[in-house]
Order: C-alpha cells, then sequence, then structure tokens
C-alpha cells in the first residue's frame, strides 16, 4: 500500500504528522491531486482548538493547488498533469440546497465544507476531490502557484463578504479586521465600487496592507471606539454597509451599531467560541432598523474561481503580499503554531510540497 505524509489533528489541541495510505479507489467523478502549494488559515486553528467538535487523524488544510495525479473514469475536460487550484469548499452541486443556489449548504448546513470537516484536509502529499468536474479549476501557465492559492478561501471569502454587503455605488463600507480575508473584503469592497472603504484595524502591518489593497480611512480601535470612529468619518450617517471579517461577538456587535438603517451587516468571520453571537438591541433599532444580515461561506466551484483567475490574470489584484512567511512541508506545524499565536507579524504562511 502507497503512503504519503499528512499532518492532522490527533484529537483537540494536538496535531502532528502521520503516515495515511495514498488515495486509491477513486470514485467515478472523483479526483486526486498531488499538493505544490498550500496556504494556513486562521480557521484550521479554531478547528484544531475544537470550534466543530472533536475530529481524530483528521488531516486538516483547506487551501492548496496541485496537480493532476489521477482521474475517477467518469471525470471529462482535464487530464493527468493539469495544473489546478481547488476551493475550500467543494460542493456536488445538484443537492437541493446546490440547486436552491446555496453551494456551500450542500446537502446540509455548512455540508460544503468538506475539507478538514468531514472528510481528510489538503495538507498532505495528495488530496482527493470529491466531484471533481465542478470542483477543479485549471490554472493558466502565467499565474504561478504561490499566487494562485489565494483564490482558494482568502479571495472568493473576502470577495463574497463585499458582494453580500450590496454596498451602492459610491457608498459607504467599514470592513472590521483585517487579517487575510478582511483585507480580500477591503480589495472586493473597492473593485465593487465603494466611495469610501474604511478598515477597523490595530496592527501597524495590517494598517499597511489595508491600505494597499484600497482603504481609504483607517479606524483604530485600539485608540478610539470603532463605532464612534466610523460615525465621525460619515458626518454621523453611519455605513451603508458593514462587514465582519473577525468572527468575535464584539466585532460583530460594533457592525450592527455603525451600519445606517436600511444596511447591510455582512458576516464572514468564523465564529468559533460561544454559543450565541449578540445583536445590540438599539443599534439594530429593536428589530426595526431595517438592516439586514447576511452571512456566507466561501463559495466554489470552477465558474467563480475561474472569474477569480481571471482578476489575477488580468492584474487588478495581486494577493501574495499577504504571504508573509513560507515553509517546507516538513514545517507546517511551525506555520500552524504561528498562525495560532499571530506572531512574529504573521498574516499568511505559505507551504511548500516537495515536488
Amino acid at each position: 500500500m502507497e503512503t504519503m505524509n499528512a499532518f492532522v489533528m490527533k484529537r483537540i489541541n494536538e496535531v502532528g504528522f502521520m503516515k495515511k495510505p495514498v488515495p486509491t479507489d477513486l470514485e467515478p467523478t472523483a479526483a486526486l491531486v498531488k499538493t505544490t502549494c498550500a496556504l494556513v488559515c486562521t480557521s484550521d486553528t479554531h478547528t484544531v482548538a475544537g470550534a466543530l467538535g472533536e475530529r481524530e487523524n483528521l488531516t486538516i488544510g483547506h487551501e492548496a493547488v496541485g496537480v493532476v495525479h489521477r482521474l475517477g473514469r467518469a471525470v471529462r475536460g482535464y487530464r493527468e498533469g493539469d495544473r489546478v487550484a481547488v476551493c475550500a469548499i467543494t460542493p456536488d452541486f445538484h443537492c437541493v440546497n446546490c440547486q436552491r443556489g446555496y453551494t456551500s449548504q450542500c446537502q446540509e448546513m455548512l455540508g460544503g465544507w468538506k475539507f478538514a470537516n468531514i472528510k481528510d484536509g489538503v495538507f498532505a502529499e495528495y488530496f482527493h476531490v470529491n466531484d471533481a468536474e465542478a470542483n477543479l479549476t485549471p490554472i493558466p501557465d502565467d499565474i504561478p502557484d504561490e499566487k494562485a492559492v489565494y483564490i482558494c478561501d482568502m479571495m472568493s471569502t473576502g470577495f463574497v463578504g463585499a458582494e453580500h454587503a450590496r454596498i451602492p455605488i459610491g457608498g459607504t463600507v467599514a470592513v472590521f479586521a483585517q487579517g487575510p480575508v478582511g483585507l480580500m473584503a477591503t480589495a472586493g469592497a473597492r473593485m465593487l465600487g465603494a466611495g469610501l472603504v474604511i478598515a477597523v484595524e490595530s496592527v501597524p502591518k495590517r494598517i499597511e496592507l489595508a491600505r494597499h489593497f484600497g482603504a481609504d480611512a483607517v479606524v483604530d480601535f485600539s485608540e478610539v471606539d470603532p463605532v464612534e470612529g466610523i460615525r465621525r468619518l460619515t458626518d454621523g450617517a453611519g455605513v451603508d454597509a458593514s462587514i465582519e471579517a473577525l468572527g468575535r461577538p464584539e466585532s460583530f456587535e460594533a457592525c450592527v451599531a455603525a451600519t445606517r438603517p436600511g444596511g447591510t451587516i455582512s458576516n464572514i468571520g468564523y465564529h468559533g467560541e460561544g454559543d450565541v453571537v449578540p445583536i445590540p438591541r438599539l443599534g439594530w433599532g429593536a428589530g426595526m432598523s431595517d438592516k439586514t444580515i447576511r452571512t456566507a461561506l466561501c463559495p466554489g466551484g470552477k465558474e467563480r474561481m475561474g472569474r477569480l483567475l481571471r482578476i489575477l490574470q488580468t492584474g487588478r489584484l495581486d494577493p501574495t503580499p499577504m504571504t508573509t512567511h513560507t515553509f517546507d512541508f516538513d514545517e507546517v506545524g511551525t506555520a500552524f503554531e504561528l498562525m495560532r499565536t499571530k506572531a512574529d507579524g504573521v498574516i499568511k504562511p505559505l507551504i511548500r510540497f516537495p515536488s
């Protein structure tokens, strides 16, 4: 039996390497991809901390690109050796929820999120892709793996935060937290035509990147109450939309309070702790403010991924300034710990796999 190295969640709060069989018995619609580059996500650390409950020896990771190694006999349009990107979300595209337009909720709530949730993830030498025709996306020759890997989650998630925010052309938006997803929400808001993009952040390097990716103003929440700061910048009105990209109760509350009546609160943060996310009663107009709360999980599928690759190909966005650290696969444990602690100014660690 052929084996491979995999970086796994052994149990809550414990990770490490182990040998696993290389998947060989592919179902007709599946593919096996040899991993070339991956990114470590904060949500990986939430999962290991128990946000989704106990997992045993589950390969973690959900952001990766690679080369098609094997194809199921029913997969058409791809060849072994093709460079491909795979979204963090891999829906089946034929269940009721997918047909309703909610592919991230494939079959059940959060059911499109399979990697490192209900099946092994991508921190391994090879990873399995279900429903491959719909979930493999060819990478153009002029886009390196180190750039393409950002479409797998960060760009798709950040952009859907901006898309769901319904920002009017020339309108105002506040993006709470400028981690990788928040930075891509900032970039997405600018591309969608926002007239004023306000980044809420306190870390100097993240503030610098927020301005790089399109923020017009910054509210440093360590120096001023973010709701007050946003109102000062909007002549007391509040913003047309706010985007929560942190997953904390206090930032969600501030989003609701900072959004003007009739506006939209777009949540893309992973709320990994607690049982309740509070809504401020008066900031919500006691339930009568015409404010809309939208939530989203990273949209997938080769159609969306192809559009994101086009943005990279035309030079409208280069996400690679977010890559602050690079590690070989055998050092992924160090990268994971760095992402957990947010030490050394980390934004996003890139993992390179052996060729």
